[in-house]
């Protein structure tokens, strides 16, 4: 039988452990097994795998400590996370890490299959390596589910917050918009900076750009002293936009600006300030419908 590529299943479990390794010897695969996280760690440093197959929870070292000491040894082997507790804070906390995909248990083999089979189509096509930021970060605030629909949100929020591209969420109002804007900051490289959050809708047009770029002493009428607006304050973290969509077309044209050049201007002042965020914004409105009636600008049009 031609073989598919080594695969590494680590899984405290004995029963479990032997049915994976006979499911993937049956479909081709060459089959290293490890009974707990040391063991893992000592197989992924001494040889070459084409894909893992990784517990969660296992005693001594557990599985997200192997994939994050794994990362930082530069081991880029594709990792499938295998957990019985699917929660967003262990998910996230995998993507983040770098792993591959997740799998819930119980397992449907039918679904591991076609994922181990893409984890080690990707490992022959690309050994460019995944992330490795392995930064430590303060826990992420809880976002309660546990659906697949709700699995694949922490998916995505995992494959995200590792980076530092602007990120626009949608959806309807009461959603959990902002949890999701949450757990991408506390996630990220960011997680120690400051995550300043601004709802666009609940500020006066006339105070909004005031509100996000400050203004000098005396840009305005009451204006008695230099004021640091929310894009100088999220300096260093994630300045978070609620309600884009409500933006007039003039803001838009600065907001633009300060996201494609990272520079800012307050109110009654000509000099460039530079800022070092991210960038997230969230709307309830169908941005497509708001560019058709030329609400929003679809060169302003964020994520």
């Amino acid at each position: 039988m031609q073989v598919n590529g080594t695969v590494l299943i680590a899984e405290d479990e004995p029963t479990a452990r032997i049915s994976l390794t006979e499911l993937l010897e049956g479909r081709g695969y060459r089959v290293i097994q490890a009974e707990d996280g040391a063991a893992a760690l000592s197989a992924l440093m001494e040889r070459r795998f084409d894909a893992g197959l990784l517990d969660v929870r296992m005693p001594g070292i557990d599985g997200l400590a192997v994939l994050k000491r794994a990362r930082e040894s530069g081991i880029d082997v594709p990792v499938i996370v295998m957990t019985a507790h699917g929660d967003s804070g262990t998910v996230i906390e995998a993507m983040r890490l770098g792993a591959y995909d997740y799998i819930a248990k119980p397992l449907d083999f039918e679904q591991l299959i076609l994922q181990l089979d893409r984890a080690v189509a990707h490992r022959n096509v690309s050994n460019s390596a995944v992330r490795q930021d392995g930064k430590e970060t303060a826990a992420a605030p809880a976002i309660v589910g546990y659906s697949p629909a709700m699995q694949h949100v922490y998916k995505l929020i995992g494959q995200v917050a590792g980076g530092d591209a602007t990120v626009l969420v949608r959806g309807e109002s009461g959603t959990g918009k902002e949890l999701v804007v949450n757990a991408i900051h506390h996630n990220s490289m960011r997680a120690r900076g400051p995550l300043v959050k601004v709802n666009c809708a609940a500020i006066p047009e006339t105070l909004l750009e005031s509100e996000l770029f400050g203004h000098e002493k005396g840009a305005f009428t009451n204006a008695m002293l230099r004021r640091i607006g929310r894009f100088e304050e999220a300096n260093g973290g994630t300045l978070f936009l609620d309600e884009i969509g409500e933006l007039t077309p003039a803001l838009q044209s600065k907001l633009l600006r300060a996201v494609q050049e990272r520079t800012i201007e307050r109110l009654g002042s000509n000099t460039p300030v530079r800022v070092d965020l991210r960038l997230i914004a969230a709307t309830s409105r169908n941005l497509e419908e708001a560019v058709a009636d030329g609400a929003f600008a679809r060169t302003s049009t964020i994520g």
